[in-house]
């Protein structure tokens, strides 16, 4: 499947359903660095099945400060594919947020992806009545550091 035919279709409620935990990511680039290989592993998750891409946008933060999203287009063939994911879940607000965490002469990736290989369990458990009450993600500095720690004592 291509990352444009990956899009959600609001009127249909059976795949609505059907869908896996969704996340968002905002990932910096520091003095606007490319992400190029990290774009490569992406679509191969894609081609593979495991995610869906939802939204992507890159922004840009000048060394004034002034904040820019960059179109697709913009940044080179490798981004490409990715030109039509754009389900609108990414709005102005996300690309201000994202702005403020990152320094000037920086850049920033934002994406929402689907988690397509956990999708078939979440369907499961949701026709089962389970709702989901809570999530989150362990960074993995913090898990370093506490297995160092473990490890001293």
């Amino acid at each position: 499947m291509s990352v444009t035919e990956a899009r959600i279709d609001e009127n249909a409620v059976d795949s609505l359903e059907e869908l896996g935990p969704i996340d968002f990511l905002c990932i910096k680039f520091p003095h606007r660095h490319a992400p190029g290989a990290g774009i490569q592993l992406l679509l191969h998750l894609v081609d593979r099945g495991i995610v869906r891409v939802l939204d992507l946008a890159f922004l840009r933060k000048e060394a004034d400060g002034s904040v820019h999203r960059v179109p697709l287009a913009d940044l080179g063939p490798d981004l490409a594919p990715f030109e039509g994911a754009a389900s609108g879940l990414i709005d102005d607000e996300d690309v201000y947020n994202a702005a403020e965490a990152i320094a000037p002469d920086s850049a920033a990736a934002l994406l929402i992806y689907e988690n397509r290989w956990a999708a078939p369990l979440a369907t499961t458990l949701r026709r089962e009545g389970a709702q989901l009450v809570s999530s989150g993600r362990l960074p993995v500095q913090a898990i370093l550091a506490a297995l160092d720690a473990a490890e001293a004592a």
